[in-house]
């Protein structure tokens, strides 16, 4: 048992060590070059039976954790989405652990649900949302998904599905390019994945309008119950913006509720001129943005709006005898804000990015990484060996290595060992997605630390490979 002398020896310990590894981070592979079982080959198979020392398995940790980590905080990391950390981040995290509260309810940690309910409002004026929209963290968008067709489910109902359960069909729309969340959720709500209708894209791999209309109509013909529609501001695949105001036009004359998916893009907002893409907002029921994603705020915090709390309430509250207060009328007991009745102080290390960035310097790093994302979009459309594969609406650049005369399975195998050989390099990280079909290679511009040097290092490799190959 570790008594409070050592607690605050081996706490500056790791500090330190964290520190140090923000400052050498680039020392590392990116990307993690260990094979599957090696971790686990080098643990025990049995727990200890005596206490061991910390500085054994801090030992063990720098020897046998570090290698099997990928390194989402490297300025090198173009992979997937960024999953930003910062100083900040992490020094709220680690008063969150340390004050070790459960924040169920207001009674539970009064400054917990306070703080997050200010927070909260504070992000919604960020990036202009309309005025009385209220928000909850959440851990993920796909919990806050699943919130959305959860409540979408019981007002399509009247509260009978909470009640009785599912007794009639209802369907989900959303664009052939949304998240996999969806489809997940569709399935936990009971709505049952054969009633979820991908609608297709235009040429930016946006949502078409008008198709969304044909398919809630055949379904209104066939005898089913159109629910809700799921917009996305922000494709994984390549941040492509469905419209707002013609989905929230469909919404509105057939009563569906409108939840929005801006996870990643949603930080963008931010920014005057990016919040076009937010026109049509006050018609969305719902809305879901990710600033553990691009807002320096460390993993997980999901920041999920929505425009009529009580109905979002009424479909997770519940009323034990041992959770009631006599503050319960007056107070927000974010319990029934969502599924978990258990929840993590999330808005603490918020509160620290906030104030310790400013809008302002948040602002500054968005514009930032947009800048290199123009910039290596400029590099790709200059180098006639490569192609763009989609518009670059955000800090994601979707392009390829072409080669005329050949098919496009050929195309995705060049393409599959070009992204192999720069990922090999141990200095960048990218990832790879499918847009109608074609093979594409994904450069997430977003990590804190990634300054220009980085983004043109990434380019040489990609070039240098390319000709190679």
């Amino acid at each position: 048992m570790m008594d409070q002398e050592n607690f605050r020896r081996y706490g500056h310990e790791f500090i330190d060590w964290i520190a140090d590894y923000f400052e050498k981070i680039e020392e590392y592979p990116v990307r993690s070059t260990v094979q599957p079982g090696d971790i686990k080959n080098s643990l025990p198979d049995n727990p200890p039976v005596n206490a061991e020392e910390m500085d054994k398995i801090f030992a063990d940790f720098k020897e046998i954790i570090i290698p099997g980590i990928t390194h989402w905080q490297h300025p090198g990391w173009f992979a997937y989405f960024p999953a930003n950390n910062s100083p900040a981040s992490v020094l709220g995290e680690l008063l969150t652990a340390g004050l070790g509260a459960q924040c169920m309810i207001w009674q539970t940690s009064p400054a917990a649900a306070e703080l997050e309910e200010v927070v909260m409002e504070w992000l919604r004026q960020m990036i202009g949302l309309p005025k009385g929209m209220v928000g909850v963290i959440q851990d993920t968008a796909s919990t806050a998904t699943l919130c959305a067709l959860l409540t979408a489910r019981e007002n399509a109902t009247d509260f009978a599905a909470n009640r009785v359960g599912m007794r009639q069909p209802l369907t989900v729309y959303t664009s052939e390019e949304a998240h996999s969340s969806i489809n997940k959720a569709v399935k936990i709500a009971g709505y049952g994945i054969d009633n979820l209708r991908s609608i297709p894209t235009d040429h930016n791999f946006a949502l078409i309008p008008e198709e969304l209309e044909k398919a809630i109509e055949n379904d209104l013909n066939k005898g089913l119950q159109p629910a809700c529609v799921v917009a996305t501001l922000g494709t994984t695949s390549s941040t492509a913006i469905d419209p707002l105001v013609p989905i929230g036009e469909i919404c509105h004359r057939h009563n569906l509720w409108f939840h929005v998916d801006a996870a990643f893009g949603g930080t963008a907002a931010l920014l005057d001129e990016k919040r076009g893409m937010l026109s049509g907002a006050e018609m969305i029921d719902s809305f879901v943005f990710n600033p553990h994603k691009w807002m320096l705020t460390n993993f997980d915090c999901s920041a999920y709006f929505v425009k009529n709390k009580e109905l979002l309430i009424r479909t997770f509250e519940i009323h034990p005898e041992y959770l009631k207060t006599g503050h319960d009328a007056v107070v927000n007991n974010y319990r029934d804000w969502g599924i978990q009745l258990g929840r993590r102080f999330r808005a603490l290390k918020l509160w620290f990015v906030i104030r310790s960035y400013g809008v302002q310097g948040l602002q500054e790093m968005v514009r930032e990484h947009l800048r290199l994302a123009e910039l290596f979009k400029g590099w790709v459309e200059e180098d006639s060996r490569f192609e763009l594969m989609a518009p670059v609406n955000f800090s994601l650049v979707c392009f390829r290595l072409k080669k005329a005369g050949v098919s496009e399975e050929e195309i995705a195998r060049l393409n599959t060992d070009l992204l192999e050989k720069v990922n090999c390099s141990g200095r960048v990280y990218l990832t790879h997605t499918s847009l109608k079909g074609r093979y594409a290679i994904r450069m997430a511009i977003g990590q804190r630390t990634t300054a220009e040097k980085h983004v043109r290092e990434a380019w040489e490799l990609i070039r240098r490979h390319a000709a190679a190959l």
